[in-house]
């Protein structure tokens, strides 16, 4: 279900304006710099599946621009590897 499809109040831009930041999971705070997800795929979920790459947001933090620029992908790939399992 795309994340236009959600209640208002669930979503993450219109949570983040309505309850501030701390209202927000790390996945939906790193889908609003994404803005978009994939076929099939909310920005939320290719967050989530960033965040379990990188080690959590610490560890996306420790990255170098080029190994971050590289997560999207990588994500993508990890979630049809393991949706295949």
């Amino acid at each position: 279900m795309a994340i236009s499809d959600w209640p208002k109040q669930e979503r993450p831009r219109e949570k983040l304006l309505g309850r501030g930041a701390g209202a927000l999971s790390d996945a939906e705070l790193l889908a609003i710099f994404l803005r978009t997800g994939s076929r099939g795929r909310t920005a939320v979920d290719v967050g989530r599946d960033i965040l379990d790459r990188s080690g959590g947001l610490r560890g996306l933090l420790d990255l170098t621009p080029k190994r971050m620029a590289r997560l999207p992908q990588e994500a993508m790939r990890y979630r049809d590897e393991a949706a295949r399992a």
